[in-house]
């Protein structure tokens, strides 16, 4: 039996009929994702695996601890890494292999993934809510991948997922730019499914968790298979390069610079 309570920065809980509840647990860091040996970069990497190689286990409900869903990178641990240089070949080799299995495990698991998303869902948060197969945001939530805004590429999977929702050129705009989209403007351009008043968020992804669980399972299984394919197929086509980049950007001054600029802000705050 898998034990789920060895995760750190991770919150799993059983609700009943095999739904599970997955809660990014860093809310003093607006779940911010740490990297490193013990991250919660690295507990992602497998607890999708986990999930699908446990039989209880009808589907999974991703949402965040506190009052965000994820903001993405933890801007602090970039600065650290700044501060200690960022040429050691082992972490970058460690940070595309996690990023790509992330990707991959979400990709691969067999069960409905559910996004509750009740706050900001920023850079690789946003990329995890995208990832989901179905999207659900509070009226108040915030989506967007700001990479760019902290100097890097949108290299750990936006470039595929958002061409594959909003088209090429608004992706191009918003991955660009690093704009934050409302929940509203988030479903009218087709980014997720259904928006919901912000209280209601965690309950709306357990009626829809139920409403899946409910149908044929393998028809829900091999429906999500195949359409997955189709995402996978561009995974496989460009998310090596992207990560790279966003790894050679690592190295960059406006990196460098643009993380600076940002806990500077905070500071004043």
């Amino acid at each position: 039996m898998i034990d789920y309570s060895r995760y750190k920065y991770l919150k799993v809980e059983d609700i009943g009929d095999g739904i599970y509840i997955l809660r990014l647990n860093r809310p003093e860091r607006l779940n911010a994702i740490n990297l490193g040996e013990g991250s919660m970069h690295e507990e992602l990497e497998n607890v999708f695996y986990d999930f699908n190689n446990d039989s209880r286990v009808n589907a999974v409900i991703m949402t965040g601890e506190g009052k965000a869903f994820c903001s993405g990178g933890d801007i602090y641990y970039m600065a650290e890494v700044i501060e200690k240089g960022t040429n050691n070949t082992e972490w970058i080799r460690t940070l595309i292999r996690e990023g790509k299995r992330i990707i991959n495990n979400m990709l691969e698991l067999e069960v409905p993934l559910i996004a509750a998303v009740n706050g900001f869902a920023t850079g690789l948060g946003a990329t995890l809510a995208l990832y989901s197969d179905i999207v659900i945001m509070g009226k108040s939530a915030k989506i967007g991948d700001t990479h760019i805004s902290v100097g890097l590429v949108a290299g750990d999977g936006g470039a595929i997922i958002w061409p594959l929702l909003v088209g090429i050129h608004r992706a191009k705009y918003y991955l660009m730019t690093g704009e934050l989209i409302s929940a509203e403007e988030a479903y009218r351009m087709g980014l997720v499914n259904m928006v919901v008043d912000d209280d209601k968020v965690l309950d709306t992804a357990i009626d829809v968790a139920r409403k899946l669980i409910s149908k044929s399972k393998y028809g829900v299984v091999w429906t999500k298979l195949s359409i997955n394919k189709i995402v996978k197929h561009y995974v496989n086509l460009v998310l090596d390069t992207s990560l790279a980049l966003e790894l050679h950007t690592f190295k960059s001054e406006e990196h460098k610079n643009e993380v600076k600029k940002f806990i500077e802000r905070r500071a004043k705050k």
